[in-house]
């Protein structure tokens, strides 16, 4: 080869590119990397299989939430919290309920309303320092037998006025309930009694029937029975007391006089400086009871 030729070839050396080695056949790989059956086989890791699409946080969160995993503990806790909270809850709704009838009443019946309960809480005080006194006087005094022979009399006279077996005037009402539709029934008639004893009356009596502690109405053909006593309208009541305390009693909103008028019955209240309750009742003697003093 000449000089020229020679040089023609290294100038076209340089400007080729180099071999570039042939691609190896899926055969030959395979084969290539086939391992030898005597070699030892190495554990290859397992390829974890696609789960699918992923959760959204919506998901997830209630995939955690649900079912509950509650413990003993925090079941105890719930069932506490849910009584307490139905305790509130009723006792708000009773609330409610008690103050339905005051929500709508007029200021002057509002006003009336607190007044009877000064007075209550007032007859409440005076009872209290007239108990004290007679201690202090059962203390105090020189000849104590007398003086507890006295108290014993009077006390005999009060209890004897509350049993009935003894006749009582003094200041009070006169209550006369007009029914001519024949609507008022007993219950009616006893809550004018119970209303009338929370106001301070001392001595009741009805149509000539004295109203003691057992007391009982009873509607019996279209009229009241008063401890199996028929009485017939007008129903007359005769009731001692303070008469400022008694009248407000019955006139309250949504009280005795209301609940009657609702009824086509007509209510008549008269305040009196004597009023004389004079019914009475037979003394029984108990059948085992005996004083502890025999």
């Amino acid at each position: 080869m000449s000089d020229h030729e020679e040089q023609n070839a290294n100038r076209l050396s340089k400007e080729l590119p180099d071999e570039v080695p042939p691609a190896a056949s899926p055969t030959a790989s395979l084969t290539a990397e086939a391992p030898d059956a005597d070699a030892p086989v190495e554990e290859q890791p397992e390829r974890q299989t696609d789960p699918g699409p992923g959760l959204t946080g919506r998901q997830r969160l209630f995939k955690g939430l649900w079912p509950p995993r509650l413990t003993r503990a925090q079941l105890i806790v719930a069932l506490l919290l849910f009584g307490l909270g139905f305790g509130l809850a009723v006792q708000v709704a009773s609330n409610s309920d008690s103050d339905g009838a005051l929500r709508g009443a007029r200021q002057e019946d509002l006003v009336r309303i607190l007044d009877e309960l000064d007075d209550r809480t007032q007859r409440l005080e005076d009872e209290k320092q007239g108990l004290e006194k007679q201690r202090d006087e059962l203390e105090n005094s020189s000849d104590q037998a007398e003086e507890a022979r006295k108290q014993t009399l009077e006390k005999e006279r009060q209890l004897g006025i509350l049993a009935g077996t003894v006749a009582a005037q003094g200041p009070g009402i006169t209550v006369t309930i007009e029914d001519t539709k024949g609507a008022v029934e007993a219950d009616m008639l006893l809550d004018a009694i119970q209303e009338l004893r929370a106001a301070g009356a001392e001595a009741i009596q009805v149509n000539g029937v004295r109203v003691v502690a057992g007391t009982y109405l009873t509607d019996s053909d279209k009229t009241v029975s008063v401890d199996g006593n028929k009485i017939n309208a007008p129903y007359r009541f005769q009731v001692i007391g303070k008469p400022q305390d008694l009248e407000p009693a019955l006139n309250i909103p949504g009280g005795v006089v209301q609940t009657l008028e609702k009824e086509q019955a007509t209510v008549t209240v008269e305040r009196s400086s004597k009023i004389v309750v004079d019914a009475l009742r037979a003394v029984k003697r108990p059948d085992y009871a005996r004083s502890s003093s025999q």
